[in-house]
């Protein structure tokens, strides 16, 4: 099928000035660019009027966690509505390839709070290129619906090779977390993500993620780290991530880059100029961030390393004994927990927003603090309980961010969009449904921060080039018609924490791959995404790698 856009403002992705133009869509691909209704009817099957809408790259969310909801659930609307038709996924180091069945076990009740945990789904994959194959075969109406790439999580990779423990690696077991990071690599993954406040990831040490990302970087991919802290000691974490970029010669993406709670509130300049000191030293960097300033993440990554080692079962066991859940509220309330960014736990902030227990729903939408304020108990009581009846299966957000950061980060040269978006939960982050419109209309139309094509340039073409997507990321002729079509006076998102699962306003056409999954801004039920795989010659595209 061949479709016509007349009459288009044209953003094509690269950050130069838009220009009115039409555009063919011949099957998958974009056939034709040309000057505003100089291309006639009579090419398309089908010709779309786009006066006054303005036509981009469809948008890449680099910080995906829909690993496990594009296969539950394929319609996909919350990042479709969005004009988001590829993610990276594989996140903070926990996913669920590669694994083998007691590993996949663990990250499955590890990461239900971020995924869900359905026992009565068909998880017949173990490596990370079945697992790309599933999202390529996934049937029940089509494949999956917008595209996705896929960083191997190295906690997970730590939990295959040596269990969910917090012991040192051996060097046999380090070349053994090598090698499976170079055969997932040759599988097709883009890169290396970690989670370093989530175990068993955090166990490793600074020489152990550097032999891994040397294997990453020979293979020329890039490394996505979730970084020790986003509180106390932020910028020495940022430093120890950039100082393995530099040593190693991986490059290196900056996961929600952020700088959170008290101690951090207007320093992002800080960490803006480290950044630009390794820049101009040659080291390859680039970042992502979400655009509010609440974080998202699980109750139980607030428990110190150590509470956590061995899984959740023994986790729940030292919440039971009384003398280590003294030691654990001693390093929670008193000390600072590794797991809470060396942070004293703020019981305010953390807000409950899903359970996997359906007894505990009635604590979503509330704080631990107000829990235990309406209950009349100590709120260090109120996180054990709920951690042991919901089997540290809950989500949270945390209200630690600061605006004047996120704004001056939002703007930096690396800069790319991306949502840490959670889909599931009774009241899961906003982000999930409203972050690329509201890059779009918020901070570009209302407040100025960046000219639309710079602001469609940061979720397109700059995050495509550090993919290395063949082919994709700007419209351009021959290149994958993944396109969104927008009214830059209406998109905005309408996605809030009291309501967060609503579509944006003024997105009206959504392309991914040639195919309509918003049409007049309405989903289509089209699936049309594929598997995105890093090939020998070390592009990103459709196909099985080699």
């Amino acid at each position: 099928m061949k479709t016509l856009i007349s009459n288009a403002v044209l953003i094509d992705g690269t950050g130069d000035a838009r220009r009115n133009a039409d555009v063919l869509v011949d099957g998958t691909v974009i056939a034709k660019i040309a000057d505003a209704g100089s291309l006639t009817a009579e090419s398309a099957d089908r010709v779309i009027d786009a006066t006054g809408l303005v036509l981009s790259p469809g948008f890449i969310d680099m910080h995906a966690h829909s690993d496990l909801q594009l296969l539950v659930t394929p319609d996909h609307y919350a990042k479709l509505s969005q004009g988001v038709t590829t993610e990276l996924l594989g996140q903070d180091g926990l996913s669920y390839a590669p694994v083998d069945d007691a590993t996949l076990a663990g990250v499955r009740q590890k990461i239900a709070g971020w995924n869900d945990n359905p026992d009565d789904f068909d998880w017949n994959w173990r490596t990370v290129g079945e697992y790309l194959d599933r999202l390529d075969t996934e049937n029940d109406g089509g494949r999956i619906a917008t595209n996705a790439a896929y960083l191997v999580p190295q906690g997970t990779v730590r939990a295959l090779v040596m269990g969910f423990g917090e012991d040192e690696a051996t060097p046999e077991q380090l070349e053994q977390m090598r090698e499976v990071v170079r055969t997932a690599m040759a599988e097709g993954a883009v890169g290396m993500s970690s989670g370093l406040t989530y175990t068993p990831g955090m166990y490793a040490t600074t020489e152990e993620l550097g032999a891994l990302c040397s294997a990453v970087g020979e293979l020329d991919g890039f490394y996505a780290p979730h970084h020790r802290s986003y509180g106390k000691g932020a910028l020495e974490a940022y430093a120890e991530m950039i100082g393995l970029s530099r040593d190693t010669g991986c490059a290196l993406h900056l996961s929600h880059a952020t700088m959170n709670f008290a101690e951090n509130k207007g320093r992002a300049g800080e960490l803006l100029a480290l950044i630009d000191e390794a820049l101009d030293a040659g080291v390859d960097i680039t970042l992502d961030t979400y655009p509010y300033l609440p974080g998202a993440t699980t109750l139980s990554a607030i428990l110190p390393s150590w509470a956590s080692a061995g899984g959740t079962d023994a986790t729940l066991e030292r919440l039971r004994d009384p003398g280590t859940k003294a030691k654990i509220r001693e390093n929670v309330e008193i000390y600072g927990s590794d797991g809470c960014h060396g942070v004293v736990a703020e019981w305010d902030t953390l807000e409950i927003s899903g359970v996997q227990n359906q007894a505990l729903a009635g604590y979503v939408g509330r704080t631990i603090e107000q829990i235990a304020q309406d209950e009349g108990r100590e709120p260090f009581e109120v996180f054990t309980q709920i951690l042991l009846d919901d089997r540290c299966g809950t989500g949270i957000l945390q209200h630690v961010g600061h605006e004047e950061n996120v704004r001056a980060i939002m703007v930096h040269r690396t800069h790319t969009g991306g949502s840490d978006g959670l889909l599931v939960g009774g009241k899961p982050h906003p982000r999930a449904w409203g972050t690329f419109p509201r890059y779009l209309g918020h901070y570009s139309r209302e407040l100025g921060l960046m000219s639309l094509e710079e602001t469609v340039h940061h979720l397109s073409g700059r995050p495509a080039a550090r993919l290395k997507l063949d082919r994709r990321g700007l419209v351009r002729e021959g290149y994958a018609a993944d396109l969104v079509l927008f009214d830059p006076e209406t998109v905005r998102d309408t996605a809030t924490f009291e309501n967060p699962r609503q579509a944006a306003a003024g997105i009206e056409y959504v392309f991914v791959n040639g195919t309509a999954a918003i049409d007049g801004g309405k989903p289509t039920g089209a699936r049309a995404g594929r598997a995105l795989r890093r090939h020998a010659d070390g592009l990103t595209r459709t196909g099985t790698s080699a």
